[in-house]
């Protein structure tokens, strides 16, 4: 070939490839501007997408290859974004890369059981393509050239996430997919870099102590006291009532007669608890009853409490009632790697979780009668062993949405609409459902248990999502995101309830009118008549200080205080 055409084929090559790049990098600005709404958003995204360009060009230095790398970075990102949203109504964030743990790959190849292959099939294509890319790329970039635009990005990044801090609605709009995860990552380092995981006072010297412990000039919490294991003891049914809480308590409900019946315990008390979300994350109230500790200690990471804290929080209600010979089994609604509720609630001292698999079902909302019946096929089969047993039990029916009828077979005889909009009176039907259940179920228990006691506590794990506008109606936007920020209490309070079956509850002086979720463990364990390990009876002391709050108290500095109590006796660990 002579030198001419040799020339013209370089020639060729190179314009081939400038314009391959070309095109790769519009390619992907198409996508940031189909996905990003604003100009804040859209100005974030490319500067995420020139960081993502100029790290991989740090690394590899061929801009042909690195633009193929960006897009299907980016695309990725959004598809699994898009995924995420459609499973936990919240779009993806840093934290979703920061803690990778094999429970999350577990559920989504539960979810998507084909998911697996599709992913070996794109591997398949898109390495001999990306291998052509490489090979053929005539280009180089100057590594210190790449290094000067990736600081300039991340610093450009971090001063408009500062200067615009994302607002904790806007992860639940489903859109701003990559704009939204540059900034969770500037809040996520900035966050473990000032607190780390958990808020906790700073080591001291020496070990904190309990009040008596100080008093008693001891450097190291008590032991706990022996539990006689031997003891009959009252079964106890904890039930987490989805979404639910007394709609009475917006303006203008109308409910049927005796509604309000189903919200009080035993004694004819109605309590309310103040759960630590609203209208979504059940498992911060899960975190709550489970281990007696706060989810906003973690921040803006607590959204992820059940992944931070598997297998590092191991003092829980479990594992204080295995101390007294219960057995533990936890009933959960869904696969057990979703948000590694397995793994975090064993860690608290659940002897046996039972899934969605478990139970033999393949969707997650049941209704109430079919955990009724797993919980009653859990405890006749422990009956022969006599030992008590603790069951954690979800309930699913009255799950969101509300705008359509979940089983209209299931409706209690005599229902009849209240004449609210379609989708409040859909709400309170299921709850009659509920409530309706509820009834049965405990009857059940005292035909077929006549000589054995049990204690039940039931609460609502958070109001549904329509309370928000059904509390204060007509409130502006931004004046609601103002409440929701604040905890405005309005819209956290549900309710707790508590009942005996051939039982009279035996201490209900930490029952108090309104109390915080952290504290449900505590009131269980009374009502039950158990002695109090020492973390437990320090907790007691802060909940009759505080009058039944917890986190809030003193602008955080008794649960503070408190979780470093817990890190120095172990119960934390490594956070």
């Amino acid at each position: 070939m002579s030198e001419s055409l040799r020339a013209e084929s370089r020639g060729i090559r190179f314009f081939a490839l400038a314009g391959l790049i070309v095109a790769v990098h519009l390619a992907a600005l198409a996508v940031l501007l189909t996905t990003e709404y604003g100009p804040f958003a859209i100005t974030l995204s490319v500067l995420a997408w020139v960081f993502v360009n100029c790290f991989l060009l740090v690394v590899l230095q061929r801009p042909a290859i690195c633009a193929a790398l960006a897009l299907a970075f980016i695309a990725i990102l959004i598809a699994l974004s898009h995924f995420k949203f459609g499973i936990l109504q919240l779009t993806l964030t840093f934290l979703d890369f920061l803690i990778i743990d094999r429970d999350t790959f577990s559920f989504l190849l539960s979810v998507f059981p084909r998911l697996q292959m599709q992913l070996i099939a794109a591997g398949l294509v898109a390495a001999p393509l990306l291998w052509l890319i490489w090979r053929f790329d005539p280009f180089r970039v100057r590594r210190r050239f790449a290094l000067t635009g990736v600081a300039a990005t991340a610093a450009l990044i971090a001063a408009m996430a500062v200067a615009s801090p994302e607002q904790a609605w806007e992860p639940f709009q489903g859109v701003n997919h990559i704009s939204n995860l540059a900034r969770s990552g500037v809040v996520a380092v900035s966050r473990l870099a000032s607190t780390g995981w958990i808020e906790a006072d700073p080591p001291a010297d020496r070990p904190l102590l309990t009040r008596e412990a100080r008093a008693a000039g001891r450097t190291t919490l008590p032991p706990a006291e022996a539990c006689d294991a031997t003891a009959k003891r009252p079964h106890i049914i904890m039930l987490l009532d989805e979404s639910s809480f007394d709609v009475t308590s917006a303006p203008g409900i109308k409910v049927p007669a005796g509604y309000a019946d189903y919200f009080k315990s035993s004694d004819g008390k109605q309590r309310t608890m103040i759960a630590e979300s609203t209208g979504g994350p059940t498992w911060y109230t899960e975190f709550n009853v489970l281990t007696g500790l706060s989810a906003r200690s973690f921040g803006d990471l607590k959204f992820y409490v059940t992944r931070i804290a598997a297998g590092r929080v191991t003092r829980g209600l479990p594992r204080a009632l295995q101390r007294c010979g219960y057995k533990t089994v936890s009933l959960y609604p869904t696969y057990g790697d979703f948000l590694s509720a397995r793994a975090f609630q064993k860690g608290t001292g659940v002897g046996e979780f039972i899934d969605m698999a478990g139970m033999g079902v393949n969707e997650d909302m049941q209704p109430d009668t079919f955990y009724y019946d797993q919980a009653l096929k859990v405890f006749a089969r422990e009956q022969p062993q006599r030992s008590p047993v603790f069951m954690f039990v979800y309930l699913t029916a009255n799950h969101f949405p509300w705008w359509s009828v979940y089983r209209p077979d299931l409706t209690p005889a005599g229902w009849k609409p209240p004449g609210n909009t379609d989708e409040v009176d859909e709400y309170i039907r299921r709850q009659a459902m509920t409530a309706n259940d509820y009834r049965e179920f405990t009857e059940r228990l005292k035909r077929d248990y006549p000589d054995e006691s049990f204690l039940v506590l039931r609460f609502g794990d958070h109001q549904p999502a329509i309370s928000q506008k059904l509390l204060e109606p007509g409130i502006d936007r931004g004046l609601l995101a103002k409440r929701l920020m604040a905890a405005d209490p309005r819209y956290f309070s549900t309710y707790y309830a508590i009942d005996g079956i051939n039982y009279s509850p035996y201490n209900l002086s930490s029952a108090l009118e309104t109390l915080d979720a952290a504290y449900i463990p505590l009131v269980l364990q009374e009502a039950a008549g158990l002695p109090l390990d020492p973390s437990f009876a320090e907790q007691k002391s802060i909940m009759l200080r505080c009058k039944g709050t917890f986190y809030a108290c003193r602008k955080g500095a008794e649960a503070r205080r408190f979780n470093r109590l817990l890190i120095d006796a172990g119960m934390i660990k490594g956070l």
